[in-house]
């Protein structure tokens, strides 16, 4: 293990891993990788974070979709807006508009939608889809899957509102063309999620069944539209939330799927450890433990095709403080969660790269980083580790990469930029 200060280049990462990946059959392939950054509706608020800057910072260019999240599924088994205010109605200044020019009132459509919009004519091979669940959006999601009445309702109600653009109070279409696609974000069938949420034995076919749903009625629309729709869903690292809740043959309908990369310990632990590392570190003092690597031959092992895993990145950090323990501060105990911007025990790349006082660790064979300043520790992914993580990505045979969130980046979008450097294809 090395230690480096924080100019540290990607070079050491990628020299480190070659030897580490070369016994993994790289599946050669010309097709474009995935780049997928979600963009959190709630950002335009207290993070001041709009499309934007997504535009401005170079990111956008560099991403193949972007997953608006998130529209939740009501008690009544339909989707709707979490947020319709973020949605299509709150007006943006031409400083925080994509094309520069400012809302005036009247307008077809406002909000995060039309901005959507002016970055896909900015972006024009960039694909946009609303990502349905969440966190906290998954509550009746078993519910809606449990029948075949039910599932129809609820794919009917969501291709109405999202992908036909039929908007409350607008204009029929207003949101037509806007968005290209839909994500399944339910956290999680057949096993807990947030406190209070549905779960049901027969979500594990009924998400099978959900996802054929999905695909009937967006082809159905496609032959009239002549778009094809894209289909994905958000995947569990866990394998245990794996065999409760999904089958492989979910891949036959969907045209790809993002593997959780990150939150395999977080600041809810009474001990420091990583959060998104790619093999289960040295050492490491839970067995069985978890890493990318775990999730994605637990994903392969159920049938799941190379191309169509995406491995999560994360652009922000866990962190626990009152380390007392002497060293590097990796598997040590804390008292509590580091003090955050928005929440205790987690904090954005773009503020923890230019934390005073902290020295950057990097354990390059298991691929994961931190920070440590002898009491606070932060786990770290900086371009370098995103880097890295590509280069397992290509040698893995994988898909492409999907990151949480876009607004974690700095204003340069250092980490996007170094995803799509590493996954660059001619």
């Amino acid at each position: 293990m090395r230690v480096f200060t924080r100019r540290a280049v990607a070079v050491a990462a990628v020299a480190a891993v070659a030897s580490t990946f070369a016994a993994t059959p790289a599946q050669a392939t010309i097709k474009p990788y995935v780049k997928v950054g979600y963009f959190t509706q709630w950002g335009i608020y207290g993070r001041d974070f709009q499309l934007a800057k997504v535009q401005k910072s170079g990111a956008a260019s560099r991403l193949t979709h972007i997953n608006y999240a998130f529209g939740p599924v009501t008690a009544d088994g339909l989707c709707a807006s979490a947020d319709a205010w973020a949605d299509w109605q709150t007006p943006f200044s031409a400083e925080n508009s994509v094309d520069g020019v400012a809302d005036v009132e009247g307008q077809p459509i406002a909000g995060n939608l039309n901005q959507l919009k002016e970055l896909k004519a900015k972006n024009p091979k960039l694909r946009v889809l609303i990502s349905l669940g969440g966190w906290s959006g998954s509550k009746y999601f078993s519910d809606a899957a449990l029948t075949d009445a039910s599932r129809q309702k609820l794919v009917s109600s969501c291709v109405d509102l999202w992908i036909k653009g039929n908007l409350p109070g607008l204009t029929p279409g207003v949101a037509a063309g806007i968005l290209d696609g839909i994500d399944l974000d339910w956290e999680w069938p057949g096993s807990a999620g947030e406190v209070g949420n549905i779960i049901r034995p027969e979500d594990k076919q009924n998400f099978t069944l959900l996802t054929a749903e999905f695909r009937k009625q967006l082809d159905a629309l496609s032959r009239s539209t002549k778009k094809h729709y894209d289909l994905t869903a958000f995947l569990p690292a866990s394998p245990v939330k794996v065999d409760a809740g999904f089958e492989g043959k979910i891949f036959k309908y969907l045209d790809f799927a993002t593997v959780q990369g990150y939150d395999f310990h977080g600041s809810w632990e009474a001990r420091t450890n990583q959060q998104s590392a790619i093999f289960v570190p040295k050492g490491a003092p839970d067995n069985p433990d978890f890493s990318s690597e775990v999730a994605i031959n637990k994903w392969i092992s159920v049938g799941a095709p190379r191309k169509k895993l995406v491995l999560g990145l994360p652009y922000y950090s866990q962190g626990w403080t009152g380390v007392t323990a002497p060293g590097n501060g990796l598997f040590a105990p804390a008292t509590g969660p580091a003090p955050g911007t928005f929440a205790a025990g987690t904090e954005d790349y773009k503020t923890v790269k230019s934390l005073p006082g902290f020295k950057v660790y990097r354990d390059l064979k298991s691929g994961h980083s931190w920070l440590f300043d002898g009491t606070t520790f932060w786990t770290y992914d900086d371009p370098a580790m995103m880097l890295q993580k590509t280069l397992y990505i290509r040698a893995k045979g994988l898909g492409g990469a999907m990151m949480w969130s876009l607004d974690g980046d700095d204003t340069n979008a250092s980490l996007t930029k170094a995803v799509s450097t590493g996954l660059w294809t001619p």
